[in-house]
């Protein structure tokens, strides 16, 4: 049983440490080495009354309207590892132990959580509100991995962004804590990080602990120490020391720089475990301006191409990074689950996994295709520079083909 979370980081920096007057939000989705994630977008809907909405697991009531969200996700379940929504909030979300084991019983993962929270909180606050009521309702549990021979269960811990605070929100099972952020560079990874600063909590939290016996009552109220396992609560997040260093200068490309580290632990390529997708959104304070959100889609940020995406009406499709639908013949949708793997990578994946054999295997061919990978991010980041300098507003019809013409363009390098 692998018993450790896997270890992925998200960070998030404010003004005055971030660059002019923007939020700026990352994620790096630590997951089993030879998962696939795909980068889909659902438009906002409105449900009829009484519809219900099929999560990995369980079907809950579904909202009476959602809002568009894109989302990076392990391909073969409903909810997202990462993602924004139209209102420029951030999800993502951490799996961690607890001395609390979580629940094998099929419930709603954090991952599912994420997605709800995106899909109908208009705010960070909201998505938080919408999270804690639909586990206080539904519980979290079930496999986290896409495998039938063992059931790997986590808690989870979030980070919820928008353009004017954070929430760094932490659970073991339906009990939760969370802190208000408005300054500075926050990271979370696979450990609780809360400590006295809490700004909102499970109503019961402090009742239930004493019960427990974690906690007599008298000493400071500290939420990483009542329910991590050992002391391993403290050593986490060597990425934010690198950001602090910017000094003022959090831009998406320093959270890029962040992301892209192997050495600092932050860019994982383990034996278990491989960073498999990753996130950088730019969430400017000023209204006027669009949120900017840049995806990977594929493995390795090291050696991946962050694309942007920004929210407009009738946003192009990008087929070529989702993966295969299988329907209900899907292996992750039959009971007992996860009896086979069906091959789940999509066109941008497969294309990416010939660019990084010859990385590994023709040192001149590789630098130089990396080489002109990067010159196209850059163009790609240049050029939403240049739209959060403007003062005209954005015309959508100039952005409404800009992820899939990113992607399309990644594909004709590889091809």
């Amino acid at each position: 049983r692998m018993a450790a979370a896997p270890p992925s980081y998200c960070f998030v920096a404010f003004p005055p440490c971030s660059k002019d007057g923007l939020v700026v939000f990352g994620k790096n989705s630590a997951r089993p080495r030879d998962e696939v994630q795909e980068v889909v977008y659902f438009a906002a809907a409105e449900h009829e009354p009484g519809s219900k909405v099929e999560c990995t697991y369980i079907e809950i009531e579904q909202a009476p309207k959602t809002h568009a969200v894109v989302l990076s996700r392990p391909s073969w379940l409903w909810g997202a590892e990462m993602g924004a929504n139209e209102h420029g909030v951030c999800v993502a979300n951490e799996a961690v132990v607890t001395r609390e084991p979580a629940s094998e019983a099929e419930a709603l993962l954090g991952m599912d959580l994420v997605r709800l929270g995106l899909e109908r909180g208009a705010t960070a606050k909201e998505a938080l509100d919408v999270i804690v009521a639909l586990l206080e309702e539904h519980g979290q549990g079930g496999n986290y991995y896409e495998d039938g021979s063992s059931c790997h269960t986590f808690q989870s811990a979030f980070l919820i962004v928008d353009r004017n605070e954070a929430w760094i929100l932490e659970t073991s099972g339906k009990y939760w804590a969370a802190e208000k952020i408005t300054e500075g560079v926050k990271c979370i990874c696979n450990q609780l990080s809360l400590t006295t600063k809490i700004d909102a909590e499970h109503p019961e939290l402090r009742n239930y602990v004493k019960s427990q016996g974690w906690w007599n009552g008298d000493s400071d109220f500290n939420f990483s120490e009542v329910f991590s396992l050992a002391d391993d609560h403290l050593a986490c997040c060597s990425g934010r020391e690198s950001l602090e260093k910017q000094g003022g200068d959090v831009s998406a490309q320093a959270m890029i720089d962040v992301l892209r580290d192997k050495d600092s632990g932050v860019c994982v390529d383990s034996e278990s475990f491989l960073t498999t997708a990753s996130i950088v959104s730019v969430l400017p304070q000023d209204p006027s301006f669009p949120c900017i959100h840049y995806f990977t889609g594929t493995p390795d940020p090291s050696r991946s191409i962050f694309k942007p995406f920004i929210f407009v009406d009738d946003v192009k499709l990008v087929p070529k990074v989702q993966s295969p639908s299988f329907g209900n013949d899907d292996p992750a949708k039959k009971i007992p689950r996860f009896q086979e793997k069906p091959d789940r990578r999509h066109e941008l994946y497969k294309a990416h996994e010939w660019a990084r054999s010859l990385l590994e295997n023709d040192q001149d061919k590789g630098q130089k295709l990396m080489r002109i990978m990067l010159d196209l991010e850059k163009q790609g980041l240049e050029a939403m520079e240049d739209i959060l300098s403007r003062t005209e507003i954005l015309d959508p019809a100039e952005v409404v083909d800009l992820f899939y013409d990113c992607v399309d363009t990644e594909l004709k390098f590889f091809k």
